[in-house]
This record gives C-alpha cells, structure tokens and sequence, in this order.
C-alpha cells in the first residue's frame, strides 16, 4: 500500500476561510488577538462606566460635552500621552529580552536622568544663559539622552566583558541610580522647568494641532502606501511570492483608516476655554465669544482648537519606526534575532556578542533618557518619584506585547500595542474608582502571568 500525496489545493480546501484570510494578508495571529484584547479592555470599560455608575456614553448617543465614560476624545488622548514614554523605553526591552537578558533599572535611569536634567536647566543654564533661552531645551534633551546611553553602555559593558549577570548589574543599578537621584537633589522637588522644554510633555500647546495633525495623517498615509508598493516591488525582484492585490489593498486600506480614524479622534478633543483665552492674550487678541461662554458647548471659532497628535507620541511613533527599521532591515537587527536564538552558534558563527550586548544596553539607555525627557516636561518638574517602578511596567508591556521570556522571540509593534494595554489597564481602573495603586499592580501582576502562560502555549504548538 501506498499513502496518497495531499496538493496544495486540497490543503487549502481543508483551511477555514479565516485562516486563508490571514494567510494572503500575512496579519499576524497574535497581533491580532493582542489587539482583540485592547478592544475587549476599552468596552468592558465603557460598559461598566455606563450600566454600573450611570455615566453617558458616547455610544449611545451621549454628546462630547455629556459623555464621561472611557471612550471619549479626552480619556483616548490622555491614554495616548501616558503610553508614549513606557511603549518608548519597552522597544528598547524587546531587545534586551530578545538577547535572553533583563533591564530592572530603567525605571531609575529615568527617574535620575530626569532629576540631573533639572539640575542642569535651574542651577546651570538658566543663569548662565538667561530666561527662556532658546538653546536650553536643545542641550537638556541632548544631555538627558546621552546621560542614559553612558549609564547603559557602563552596565552592558559589566554584563559582556566581566560575566556578571544582567539580573544583578541591573538591580544594582535600579538602587544605585534611584540612590543617586535622591542624594543629587536631597529629595527636593525641582521646578520649574524650561517652558519650550516642557512642550516636549504634551498638553493643549504641546501637540500639532488640528492643521498639522491633518497634514501629518496624510503624509503618514502616503507613507504606508509607498512602503507597500516599495515591500511588492522588492519581493518581485527577489522572487518572493506576492500576496493578493486584494489583500495588499485591504491592508492598506485598513492602516489608512486606522490613521486617519485616530487623527479626527485627537483633534475633536478642543482645547480648554482657558487655554484658548491664553493663546488669543498672547496675541494680543480679544478672544471669541465661545471662549468666554460658561455653557459646555463649542462652537464657531473654538471648534477649530482640535489638540491633534501630542508631542510625546509622535516622538513613540518616530521611536517604533526607527526601532522596527533597526530590527527587520539591518544587520544589527539580524544579529539580535541570532544571539537570542543561539547565543553560542551566534558566536561560533563570528558574530561579537559582547559588543553587542553592550550596544544593546546602551540603546536601552539612551531610550530611557528620552522617557525622562517626556516625564519631566510632561510634569514640569524633577521628582525623585519619576520611574519609580516603571521598569515592571516597561518589562510587562515587552511580555503582554509578544516578546518571550526565552529569547529570540518579538516586535517593536507588539510592545507599543502591550504598553497600550497596560496603560488602558490603569487608565481604566482609577476612572471606575479603583484609584489604589495597591488594586492596579494585582491586575498587572495577573496580565503579565498571563502572557507567559499565553506565550508557552503557543510555543508548544509551534513546536
């Protein structure tokens, strides 16, 4: 007897139409479910908000000015502005994780990084430059960001060239740094900050706007459009098999939609009629009547006030692409993926793991320094609090994003999409009432010993 080839074309048939869905968009299952998550989180929310404590919904039919449930213009704008400096310092952790290392002290390179870039704006260039100085802000942010690489460079180095492992040079370095900051400042408060500098933060002057979110959602779309084209093209020349016009065009589309979704979304969130009134003073300007109006409702002028995209997740954004580029279409990113998989036959195979490993530290580093800088502008201030505990939320988000714990497995857009959820997590609890930190760590400890569990099941079925 004889077994019987199975083609293709009969393999196919056996296959839902869901499965030869994904397979001809090449939509990853997990980002997939990773996002069904988000989803499921932001309703549960909104239902709750709105059967239980009989706030209004913008779902059924509540206007902007009456909804006070997790899904309006304000709460998503907020929520994107809280994620952008842990998604930042969590692509870095990708990485580290994928290397089969850990970072514990990312959370007090922020918070020390952020305390000396006070230091150095109120004791040193304020005085020696003057007021509001044009150049400040441009040498804080470039000290802040080459502080946190030296510090992760000085760490990566201990962890390659002298063995110690990278559990203990970080935890070292999550007292020893959180230490430093308190001594450095003697656990004072230091404000307040450059003004131009704490427009890196956010708020109502720290965002495009409604014209330049518009322009931005454009040339983001055109983007997405070219990199498509350009992605066709390149398998072509290489002989790749292509993926079905339509399921190029469905993509696409789906991408586009999604940006200019999120765009109208941020730039129907108006400004506060106080922050219109300072923007018409500061023209010297009467200001409209709307802005002068004690009634909730917008209109005329004051409608056109849209925030738009926030400083702090434009530079997330900026960060993912830079990161993404880094792992899928360089050799640095080629390497990463090799010492995760098999760190030994990385090294047999010539690569130098060591500088790697100390480059990888110092990119995690520099990520936290950029963290710092949008912590402390986005609260015009040095706190010796900043990034306490932050690198469980850093590492979490790496985890819940798709990153395993093994090794040589992850993505920057997982991370991003895994620090939204836990954000959302947070974000969501002190809106129904569970403010207590003490309630919002024991659903993220449950998340996170989720995602492990999630990610050793889906490994065994790869296997």
């Amino acid at each position: 007897m004889t077994d019987t080839p199975h083609s293709p074309a009969s393999q196919a048939s056996k296959e839902s139409g869901f499965t030869r869905f994904l397979r001809a968009t090449e939509i990853d299952p997990r980002l997939l479910g990773m996002v069904g998550a988000l989803l499921l989180i932001w309703l549960a929310f909104e239902a709750y908000s709105t059967f239980v404590l009989g706030r209004p919904s913008m779902l059924l039919g509540a206007s902007q000015a009456e909804a006070n449930g997790f899904l309006t213009p304000r709460n998503l704008w907020n929520l994107s502005v809280q994620t952008a400096y842990i998604g930042i310092m969590a692509t870095g952790m990708v990485l580290v994780i994928i290397t089969r290392n850990i970072d514990l002290s990312v959370g007090s390179i922020m918070g020390m990084v952020g305390m000396y870039m006070g230091l150095l704006q109120v004791e040193y260039l304020t005085p020696a430059l003057g007021l509001g100085h044009p150049s400040i802000w441009i040498i804080t942010v470039t000290f802040g960001i080459v502080m946190g690489a030296l510090i992760g460079a000085f760490q990566g180095v201990l962890i390659a060239y002298l063995s110690i492992p990278a559990f203990i040079v970080t935890l070292g370095g999550l007292l020893v740094w959180r230490g430093a900051a308190f001594l450095v400042a003697g656990g004072k408060t230091i404000a307040p900050l450059d003004e131009t500098f704490s427009l890196i933060g956010g708020g109502s002057f720290g965002a495009l706007g409604r014209t330049g979110s518009w322009i931005f959602g454009v040339i983001a779309c055109a983007f997405v459009v070219w990199a498509f084209l350009n992605g066709r093209k390149s398998r072509q020349r290489h002989g790749f098999p292509l993926r079905p016009v339509w399921a190029e065009t469905f993509v696409i589309g789906l991408v586009c939609a999604v940006i200019i979704g999120t765009t109208a979304l941020f730039n129907s969130y108006i400004w506060p009629r106080g922050n219109i009134q300072k923007y018409y003073s500061q023209l010297g300007q009467e200001p409209p009547a709307c802005a002068q109006a004690n009634d909730t409702i917008y209109t005329d002028v004051c409608a056109s006030f849209g925030h738009g995209y926030a400083y702090p997740v434009l530079i997330m954004i900026a960060v993912a692409i830079f990161m993404t580029v880094l792992m899928t279409r360089t050799r640095f990113g080629r390497y990463v993926f090799a010492i995760g998989g098999n760190p030994e036959a990385a090294t047999l195979s010539g690569i130098n793991t060591r500088a790697m490993t100390v480059k990888i530290f110092t990119l995690m580093g520099a990520l936290a320094g950029i963290a710092a800088v949008i912590g402390s502008a986005r609260q015009n201030s040095a706190t010796n609090a900043m990034g306490n505990l932050d690198e469980l939320y850093v590492i979490a988000a790496a985890v819940v994003g798709g990153t395993s714990l093994a090794g040589g497995v992850g993505t920057i857009h997982g991370a991003i999409i895994g620090a939204l959820i836990l954000t959302s997590l947070q974000t969501g609890m002190v809106l129904i009432g569970f403010g207590d930190g003490s309630y919002q760590r024991i659903v993220i400890g449950i998340a996170l010993v989720f995602a492990v569990f999630l990610d050793i099941v889906y490994r065994k079925r790869i296997k």
